[in-house]
């Protein structure tokens, strides 16, 4: 009872290091979104995360209205330009 326990415990801690199985991405030719398994589109969405960051700050460090409106749909525009498949 106190191996199986054991056994039990060491399982979770190795599954907490691993991904999970709906995270692995295996590309399917036949899927619509195979673009987004490639390194030039998680290059770009890592460009955007750093984007929204930095205009988040902005918004933190200017808290008025119109200011967080324009930067937000400023920001909106730039990441769909972005992340555009046709770029």
């Amino acid at each position: 009872m106190f191996l199986a326990l054991i056994r039990f415990y060491c399982t979770l801690l190795v599954r907490a290091f691993q991904p999970q199985e709906h995270e692995i991405c295996i590309p399917d030719p036949q899927d619509d979104h195979t673009r987004r398994y490639t390194r030039d589109y998680r290059l770009k969405k890592s460009w955007v995360k750093n984007l929204w960051i930095g205009a988040s700050l902005l918004m933190l460090c200017f808290p008025l209205l119109p200011v967080v409106l324009a930067l937000g749909l400023l920001t909106s525009f730039l990441s769909f330009a972005i992340l555009d498949e046709t770029a």
